[in-house]
């Protein structure tokens, strides 16, 4: 058995926070692949199925980010899983906005989500780090993934979102490349371009057939200078 483990705050207040894409990331992959429906144990919401053949336990810590160990690692003692079994999903801030990494080990980089399951089981375990920008100041990080998503969010969110559930059996076999490649493309093949630098170059102007540059240029048609028609002409126009 594997354990994919989300991260984010339980209740509505929280529900479309940055910070709840973990918990975002474990309802693509559960709705997608027919999983059980969500029930309580572990401290937390739990949900079963089968990815790429092996059996797969969802979780959603229902004890507030702050304590993820307590309830991920409650699983895992229960199942006697090493912490090689357990893959996370969680928002990363030292990421831009719908970009995605894949890794094993590592620091907590500030996370307390990933500082409390270190606490409880040890850092040896797969990460899934989900972009959700930095506001640009420290001080205003809290503020910044306890915020909702924008509206213009959407857009690649739910591109993103589909391509975890999409891939999230490579992440069963271990194909962290594979996984990483398949999301990175979906992005890149769904996604509008968002800047100048991201747009395709302008086409170049449509060429003239050779039949066409062949012809000779036929002069312009030239007026009457004089006679009735010349007549008629300086009248519409007011020409003397």
């Amino acid at each position: 058995m594997l354990v994919f483990a989300g991260l984010g705050n339980p209740g509505a207040k929280y529900e479309n926070n940055r910070h709840n894409v973990g918990f975002m990331a474990a309802d693509a992959i559960a709705r997608r692949h027919s999983f059980s429906p969500w029930s309580r144990k572990f401290q937390g919401l739990i949900s079963e199925g089968t990815l790429g053949g092996e059996k797969i336990l969802l979780i959603k810590p229902q004890t507030f980010m702050n304590l993820s160990g307590q309830s991920v690692g409650e699983a895992l003692r229960f199942y006697k899983l090493e912490p090689s079994a357990l893959t996370v999903f969680y928002d990363e801030i030292d990421l831009a906005a719908g970009k995605l990494r894949v890794k094993v080990g590592g620091g907590s980089g500030g996370h307390n989500g990933i500082r409390s399951l270190d606490q409880h089981v040890g850092n040896a375990y797969r990460r899934v780090r989900i972009g959700v920008g930095h506001p640009g100041v420290k001080e205003m990080v809290h503020g910044h993934v306890l915020g909702d998503f924008a509206k213009a969010d959407r857009e690649w969110l739910d591109v993103l979102l589909d391509a975890i559930a999409d891939g999230a059996a490579l992440l069963a076999k271990g194909d962290d490349s594979s996984f990483m490649n398949r999301v990175t493309l979906a992005l890149r093949d769904k996604l509008v371009p968002t800047g100048d630098d991201d747009r395709p170059p302008p086409k170049a102007p449509k060429q003239q057939s050779h039949v066409r540059q062949a012809r000779p240029q036929q002069p312009a048609a030239k007026l009457p200078e004089s006679g009735p028609m010349a007549a008629m002409l300086k009248k519409l126009f007011g020409k003397d």
